[in-house]
């Protein structure tokens, strides 16, 4: 089972030729589920469920409640911002948490759950976006614990762990990011434990999902770090739902476009019990 996350960046920059080359790196993954932030809706256009419709799958979306603070800075009062989940298989059961924030920082963002029919097992997935203040560490932290809640009450009956993908806006080794976690330190939720993918991956590869080798990012002057996450429960009976591989992707031109400011995570999951697989 390949999961993608990656935000996608709203309508900032040239969001037409992004969009483009969007479709084409995810055409490129063939990914089973993809869990996106920073999608946009305006005029009755719907990035998600346009991506959706060209890649063959489902869509799940979830808009901001609050996104004015998004249209001042693009300066345009129409556009919709929110977190949107595209699956192979079909939603069976969705809900959206607001994200708890301040009110001088509070800028609407959320997570998205989607319950899925997969080939084998129902999937327990979360997309969220949380705070990108750099100084609002004690605001994601408070963030992690209202998701971790929220994961605990959707994760269900089901063999399959829950997968949780998003943008953080937190590097690996923050309080935050080790909270969600529940391994480095106490779990936000008692024995809820959410392991990150990354910890499968190459020590050598690129990790750096914020990159200032990307154009867009490279005027912030800010250092190249990872910030975008996919993250697993503890492996189900055989092995279910153990990463098997996970990278960093769409993470350079397509087309001579680069797609987003952010680079994306994929992740390969086993999707049966060990013994199953032949």
């Amino acid at each position: 089972m390949r999961i993608v996350t990656w935000n996608l960046w709203w309508r900032f920059g040239p969001w037409q030729a992004r969009q483009k080359a969007i479709l084409t790196a995810l055409r490129e993954l063939r990914p089973d589920v993809v869990g996106l932030q920073e999608v946009w809706a305006a005029d009755g256009e719907n990035l998600a469920e346009w991506l959706a419709g060209e890649l063959g799958l489902h869509c799940a979306w979830a808009p901001s409640p609050a996104p004015e603070r998004w249209r001042r800075r693009i300066g345009d009062p129409t556009v919709d911002i929110g977190n949107a989940v595209l699956s192979r298989w079909p939603v069976v059961d969705r809900d959206v948490l607001p994200l708890p924030a301040p009110a001088d920082t509070n800028d609407g963002r959320l997570a998205l759950y989607a319950r899925l029919a997969g080939p084998h097992h129902e999937v327990p997935f979360f997309t969220t976006h949380f705070t990108s203040a750099v100084h609002a560490s004690a605001v994601r932290c408070r963030q992690v614990a209202a998701l971790a809640e929220f994961v605990a009450r959707h994760r269900g009956d089901t063999p399959f762990p829950p997968v949780v993908t998003g943008d953080l806006n937190a590097w690996p080794d923050s309080d935050e990011v080790r909270l969600l976690g529940g391994y480095k330190t106490a779990p936000a939720v008692p024995r809820q434990v959410l392991l990150d993918a990354w910890e499968y991956a190459d020590p050598a590869a690129p990790a750096a999902t914020w990159d200032a080798a990307n154009p867009y990012v490279a005027p912030t002057h800010e250092p190249s770090v990872r910030i975008d996450y996919i993250h697993v429960g503890p492996p189900g009976p055989g092995g279910l739902g153990h990463v098997r591989d996970v990278r960093r992707v769409c993470d350079g031109p397509v087309d001579g476009v680069w797609p987003s400011d952010h680079a994306a995570v994929v992740a390969d999951l086993a999707d049966r019990a060990d013994q199953d697989r032949a």
